[in-house]
């Protein structure tokens, strides 16, 4: 059975509503997309770190309880898990701060067995860090060698924009490793002064990897890729409690679609048809939408249900 593999960061997101916080729960880019593979069944695995305190406790508790293999998620004795502040405005958007206690990032884990055709979802900060990076280059050279597909979320906040030049080396790299990169136009405006998708795929990504989407919000997602495909899909319209998590489910519905449609690496490497991008965006679309009905940062339960992924 194929498995998808999360690596990256836990925070517990408190998430606050004019002015007043209204809801608590465990975050992270590829934590969020993983727990919303977990409800619909699919066999999942994620990598990471967690505070030595009671968060962290709740955080390996609700991967387990959400059928996510939890066995690659070190605690440190002297460490304490980070917190997100996340409050939303009129529209539902949130703006962040974030507190982080760690003595040190480790990351020490032995790494998941990988079979071909496998996905390893990766992305944010966390996959660019200096500080964890022999780490996470690590695995994910193993993961390519192994023959799984690499999906990469860029997710670059603008906290971290003075630092692009010192991490730009680190970027490049987890390019040259994806099979699939995703990133939104605020992304690139932080990275390359420059939120236009095909200005972003030509000159910045296609030479590294050519299957490219550019997502806005509730602005259309364009998909650039080989064979000069270019696309643009309209956003399904719904009514928004929260935008997040948005981006990291649109990320989990693009792979259970990768998974439902039987996409292997060959057939990324072979180039994707235009009805098989349209069934993934679809999917991602979906997920995404979902999740914006609600304070959480993942698709609901009963979500997951109606999508139980069996092969």
């Amino acid at each position: 059975m194929r498995k998808v593999i999360g690596i990256g960061e836990t925070v517990l997101d408190i998430i606050f509503k004019e002015g007043q916080p209204v809801s608590a729960v465990p975050g992270g880019s590829a934590f969020n997309a993983i727990i919303s593979l977990g409800r619909c069944g699919v066999n999942s695995t994620f990598i990471s770190e967690a505070g030595n305190d009671r968060i962290g406790d709740c955080v390996i508790k609700f991967l387990k309880d959400n059928g996510v293999n939890a066995d690659n998620v070190n605690i440190f004795p002297d460490s304490k898990s980070p917190i997100s502040l996340a409050f939303l405005d009129e529209n539902n958007n949130a703006d962040y701060i974030f507190y982080k206690d760690h003595p040190h990032d480790q990351l020490e884990f032995v790494y998941p067995e990988v079979n071909p055709d496998d996905i390893v979802v990766f992305g944010s900060f966390f996959a660019i860090n200096p500080v964890v990076r022999p780490q996470v280059s690590g695995f994910l050279e193993y993961a390519h060698n192994h023959g799984a597909i690499l999906y990469y979320d860029v997710n670059f906040r603008s906290q971290h924009k003075d630092e692009v030049m010192k991490i730009t080396p680190n970027l490049i790299e987890n390019l040259e490793y994806s099979d699939i990169v995703r990133g939104s136009h605020e992304d690139f405006e932080i990275l390359y002064k420059q939120p236009d998708a095909d200005k972003v795929y030509n000159s910045e990504i296609s030479f590294y990897c050519k299957k490219f989407i550019c997502t806005r919000g509730s602005e259309p997602v364009s998909v650039r890729a080989d064979n000069n495909f270019a696309k643009e899909y309209e956003v399904l319209k719904t009514d928004t409690v929260s935008t997040i998590g948005a981006g990291d489910n649109f990320n989990a519905g693009f792979i259970f679609g990768l998974l439902k449609n039987n996409v292997t690496r060959n057939d990324i490497d072979k180039g994707l048809s235009e009805k098989l991008w349209d069934s993934l965006i679809s999917s991602g679309l979906s997920f995404s939408a979902e999740c914006c009905k609600d304070i959480y940062n993942y698709v609901s339960c009963e979500f997951g249900e109606k999508m139980k992924f069996e092969e």
